[in-house]
């Protein structure tokens, strides 16, 4: 193995863990400062949204979209991360290393003053690792096939 193909293995890990030990950074954060955290994103979104369009947002059931969406969005760019460490191969073992940190993340959470671990949130993190690794994959098969052709 060539010394450029050796740093681009260790450069694709490293960006799977440090994502991962930011998800783990904002999983450990008390309820207040999550909640905080997420109300304040929310807040801005809604702000910017209604400048935008005529109309009003029903404020909780946005800030669990918000919510829910992070979980979603950060484990899309998981699944993304861990497919391409595992150079578009081994799909099945991408989707199970996202997984298996989805249910340790919640399992953290259970030691977290305020928080809680929930099944719906592994689920949510579960979709949302296999729909990046899809795309990921998805996108790096059309690459290939537009670079045959070409």
């Amino acid at each position: 193995m060539s010394i450029g193909r050796e740093n681009n293995k260790i450069i694709a890990w490293s960006a799977v863990i440090i994502w991962m030990a930011m998800i783990f950074f904002l999983s450990h954060q008390p309820a207040t400062s999550s909640g905080q955290l997420s109300a304040s994103i929310t807040n801005f979104l809604i702000q910017t949204i209604t400048a935008i369009f005529p109309f009003e947002i029903e404020s909780t059931s946005f800030h669990f979209f918000i919510r829910k969406g992070a979980h979603f969005f950060a484990y899309f760019v998981l699944g993304m991360l861990v497919i391409h460490a595992l150079k578009n191969k081994y799909i099945y073992l991408a989707i199970v290393i996202c997984v298996m940190y989805a249910i340790s993340d919640e399992v953290h959470q259970l030691f977290i003053p305020g928080r809680s671990g929930e099944v719906r949130d592994v689920l949510i993190d579960s979709i949302g690792a296999t729909i990046g690794i899809t795309v990921y994959y998805l996108m790096c098969k059309l690459l290939r096939l537009k670079w045959a052709r070409s």
